[in-house]
C-alpha cells in the first residue's frame, strides 16, 4: 500500500479573489481535474481522505471520497503555510492507503524532508503542478520511494 499526496487542482486567481483565500474555490478546469482524479483512480481504495481546510483542497478530493463512499476529513496540519515538520508528522503517522490533499508549498517541503532521509523520487521533472500527486511507498516504517503522477488533463 501507499500514501497519496495530491496538490489541489486549479483554482481561481488568487489576486482576483476578493474574499478570504480559505474560501477560494476551484475554477472550471480544476473541477474537471478533481472529477478526473476520482474517475481514473487506479490505486487501491483509500482508507481515509484528508484535506487542508482550504476549500480548493476539499473540492479536489470530494469526488474521490464520494466514489469510495467516504467523507473528506479536514486536517489543519497540512494547510498552506504550515511548517513542514507538522505536515511531515501527519504523513508519517498515517495508515497505508491514506489520501491527503494539500498545497504547493507544503507537499514539496514534505517530499524534500523525506529525500533528506533517503527516499528516492521517480518521474518528477520541474515544479509540482496543480492536480499532481506523489505516491509514497513505505518499507519497515520508512518511506523509500515516491512516484510522481502528473495531473490529469482537464
Amino acid at each position: 500500500m501507499a500514501i497519496y499526496l495530491i496538490r489541489h487542482a486549479k483554482a481561481g486567481s488568487r489576486s482576483a479573489w476578493t474574499e478570504s483565500d480559505s474560501t477560494r474555490p476551484l475554477d472550471d478546469s480544476g473541477l474537471r481535474q478533481s472529477t478526473a482524479i476520482a474517475q481514473h483512480w487506479g490505486h487501491a481504495a483509500p482508507v481515509a481522505v484528508f484535506s487542508s481546510p482550504r476549500l480548493r483542497c476539499v473540492q479536489t478530493v470530494t469526488p474521490l471520497a464520494d466514489r469510495f463512499g467516504m467523507e473528506v476529513q479536514v486536517e489543519p496540519d497540512i494547510e498552506e503555510d504550515t511548517p513542514f515538520e507538522r505536515a511531515l508528522r501527519v504523513v508519517e503517522d498515517a495508515a497505508d492507503g491514506t489520501v491527503f490533499c494539500s498545497h504547493g508549498d507544503v507537499i514539496p517541503e514534505v517530499i524534500d524532508a523525506l529525500i533528506r532521509r533517503g527516499m528516492n523520487v521517480n518521474g518528477m521533472s520541474g515544479a509540482l503542478r496543480k492536480g499532481a500527486m506523489f505516491v509514497l511507498h513505505r518499507e519497515n516504517g520508512r518511506f523509500v520511494t515516491a512516484d510522481y503522477v502528473a495531473p490529469p488533463r482537464d
